[in-house]
């Protein structure tokens, strides 16, 4: 038994968001008791926070099927603590992070009562999608591949996704996935999951749903890593500004932002955001 601080992490205006179970990491408990930490909780993902040098953080995240090689809501959370509990409350907090081999930054900032955090979720590889990995992943929707509005992409910031487009929000929103033969179909491509998203509109807003079952998540109330997939890969198409709602189905909203530059010397960078507070502690 331990505490965890229970992190709303990419609210919208102030409510909703996904509750998201963050705990310091004292390297004492096995993954396969990392791996409880989230039905215990109530959540659908466990952050475990570790400080390992002077300033820099470890992150590890968990479902109840284990250890994920990245999360981005969870990363949201995380950073989103450890700014709260800075001196400054989170005003232009600034912290050094480290997932795996991955070490990357995060920002926290405050304003009007409300905490933002945002982080570099690293580089994004996106490729076109297979027929018989769209058809096999729109039947487990419920949708049949030729009502899928546009390009499918297969994309990875550690685990591939495929992001598919739907015509308009009451599209997503009627989706009805089997779960199971969603779940067979993402466990035979080798992927984390599907990001279904409405097409965006001209200001860069949109709405998507992002079903995971392979990872014991059947609908995820926000994937902060999905959506920056989505803009690296609506990048290529000129839009470089992206706010995400997601979660309304689940009964959570939640909203994402999601922007990106071409810097001379690193290339293409992504920066997700998410308002984010810390809602209770219990023991997990």
């Amino acid at each position: 038994m331990r505490d965890a601080v229970i992190v709303d992490a990419c609210r919208r205006l102030g409510s909703g968001g996904s509750p998201t179970a963050v705990l310091d990491d004292d390297d004492s408990l096995t993954d396969e008791e990392r791996s409880r930490v989230p039905a215990v909780a109530g959540t659908s993902h466990a952050v475990f926070v570790r400080e390992v040098d002077d300033g820099e953080y470890e992150l590890r995240f968990f479902t109840t099927e284990g250890e994920l090689p990245a999360c981005g809501h969870g990363t949201v959370a995380a950073v989103a603590l450890l700014a709260e509990r800075s001196g400054g409350g989170g005003d232009d907090f600034r912290v050094r992070l480290r997932a795996g081999t991955r070490r990357f930054e995060g920002w926290a900032v405050r304003e009007g009562g409300r905490l933002t955090a945002s982080f570099d979720p690293g580089p994004v590889s996106l490729r076109a999608a297979k027929s018989e990995e769209v058809e096999a992943l729109a039947a487990g929707l419920g949708i049949a591949a030729s009502d899928v509005a546009g390009e499918a992409c297969v994309a990875s910031v550690g685990r591939e996704r495929l992001l598919l487009p739907v015509a308009s929000r009451d599209v997503l929103a009627a989706l009805t996935p089997d779960f199971v033969q969603l779940k067979e179909a993402c466990d035979r491509f080798g992927f984390l999951g599907c990001y279904a998203y409405s097409v965006p509109e001209a200001d860069g807003v949109t709405a998507a749903r992002m079903f995971a079952p392979s990872i014991g998540v059947p609908e995820d109330i926000a994937n902060a890593n999905s959506t920056g997939c989505l803009a690296a890969y609506l990048a290529e198409q000129g839009v470089t500004r992206l706010s995400v709602d997601m979660g309304d189905r689940l009964g959570s909203p939640a909203t994402i932002t999601a922007t990106v530059h071409d810097d001379p010397t690193t290339g293409r960078q992504v920066r997700l955001g998410g308002e984010a507070a810390s809602v209770r502690t219990i023991s997990a």
